[in-house]
């Protein structure tokens, strides 16, 4: 199956080679993205890729070194005149570009320049996140992932285990028992800002628990934060209760190890990260370990809701000629191909964005092959529910700030600086006064 697997990519490559020489007068655009190391390495070759597959545009693809250096310096460069065509943004900036009449709408794009792209092809929970209250989607989903559990399958069998915990009621009892069994970090987690997204964003939407009111700000600027009052707050405070118990381990660079690294070197028995971290365990974990993945636990009694979409999209933006943005239409037509997914699957850990690309994936054998085992559990959470009005994503202002001030509160609360509920309503007392400061930056606009 693994020769097979080359194969195609093998086909791939060759077709690429085999294409025509450049023409002169090619039209070339920018592409600027946000990721660095191993990642950035793989965005460089997607672009080749395409620049080798046809004789008329070619692409240049610039690291900015970071998702939020790469909206920095688009800001700068808009400024003076010289952004690029197109932009990669993470996530939390999709309120702010959508508001910033900077860009090109991709559904408007590709169909002006004759692409006849089948929206609905786009798992709902990815396309939600970056489409307007009509579902047209305004940028092109790229880079995407979710959160799942990481679990570690010897350390479960010591305990008499051969599952994942779905509940977190079942978490608990195994955690205690794998305490009891002698191993030191049963859960580890990190509780930087960062990792709102999967402790805060992704618990809410599993949970069908709102972040903020107006459905996540979906319908309007004016929302307000309230998790305060969700079953966030149980969360968190079972959370504190487990780590008082020493069951679960704060791991991040500031303790000295992260919770991949001590994930895969055994340390830890369990993690809660994204599915984009599956490759990295499977070349790091340490010699004959067996582990594997499920979705994230869910409170007894809960109705699973589909998880939320991280990552980013790829903005087209304004300012630009006909050619250029006939090559960039061309450009996000070729990623969106199956072979494509594919390629991009097995050379990073995100996951196919279409149906058509997960299908063409199980066709090919991709999820067979040991190494990408379990990687199909992102799809599986991603699609366990039709996305609601909480679970479709996250649409607030200044999200970047809010997630700053999340990853504050928490550490207030594991340092017992201040109780559980005190932190949390002093986080949503900051976040809304951000909220505030982002609706009077756009006073009279509407959310898309």
């Amino acid at each position: 199956m693994k020769t097979k697997l080359l194969g195609v990519i093998g086909v791939m490559s060759t077709a690429i080679a085999l294409a025509a020489p450049a023409l002169a007068d090619k039209t070339k655009i920018d592409f600027w993205y946000g990721n660095s190391g191993d990642i950035s390495k793989r965005v460089q070759e997607v672009c080749q890729h395409f620049n080798d597959s046809q004789q008329d545009f070619e692409v240049t693809c610039t690291s900015q070194g970071s998702y939020a250096a790469a909206v920095q310096n688009t800001i700068a460069a808009f400024r003076a005149g010289k952004q690029p065509t197109i932009v990669q943004v993470f996530d939390v900036g999709t309120l702010d570009l959508m508001l910033s009449d900077a860009y090109y709408p991709v559904y408007k794009l590709m169909a002006d320049y004759g692409y006849k792209i089948d929206w609905s092809n786009y798992f709902p929970g990815i396309a939600n996140y970056f489409a307007s209250s009509k579902g047209e989607l305004y940028s092109m989903p790229f880079n995407n992932s979710t959160a799942l559990l990481y679990w570690n399958k010897d350390a479960f069998a010591k305990i008499g285990k051969s599952e994942a915990p779905r509940t977190w009621e079942e978490a608990a009892d195994d955690m205690k028992a794998m305490k009891a069994a002698g191993y030191e970090c049963p859960l580890g987690i990190n509780i930087s800002a960062d990792e709102s997204w999967q402790l805060l964003e992704q618990f809410s939407a599993i949970h069908g628990e709102p972040i903020a009111t107006k459905s996540n700000g979906y319908q309007g600027l004016d929302a307000d934060l309230v998790f305060n009052k969700t079953k966030f707050v149980k969360y968190v405070t079972d959370l504190k209760s487990w780590y008082d118990q020493g069951l679960v381990k704060i791991k991040s660079k500031e303790t000295g190890q992260t919770m991949v690294e001590a994930f895969a070197g055994g340390d830890c028995q369990m993690i809660l990260t994204s599915v984009g971290d599956h490759g990295t365990i499977g070349r790091t974990a340490k010699p004959g370990m067996n582990w594997s993945v499920a979705m994230l636990p869910v409170y007894a009694g809960t109705e699973r809701k589909n998880s939320l979409v991280g990552g980013a999209s790829l903005w087209v933006l304004t300012g630009k000629s006909k050619d250029e943005y006939k090559a960039a239409a061309a450009f996000l037509n070729f990623i969106a191909q199956p072979e494509q997914a594919l390629f991009w699957s097995t050379v990073t850990g995100y996951i196919p964005v279409t149906k058509s690309g997960y299908d063409y994936m199980v066709q090919q054998g991709f999820y067979k092959q040991a190494a990408y085992q379990g990687r199909e559990v992102a799809i599986e959470s991603l699609t366990a529910s039709q996305p609601t009005d909480v679970s479709r994503g996250i649409r607030l202002g200044g999200f970047l700030q809010i997630r700053n001030e999340v990853g504050n509160g928490l550490q207030a609360i594991f340092s017992n600086k201040e109780s559980v509920q005190q932190a949390l309503d002093e986080t949503v007392e900051r976040g809304n006064a951000i909220l505030r400061r982002f609706e009077a930056t756009y006073k009279g606009k509407t959310i898309p």
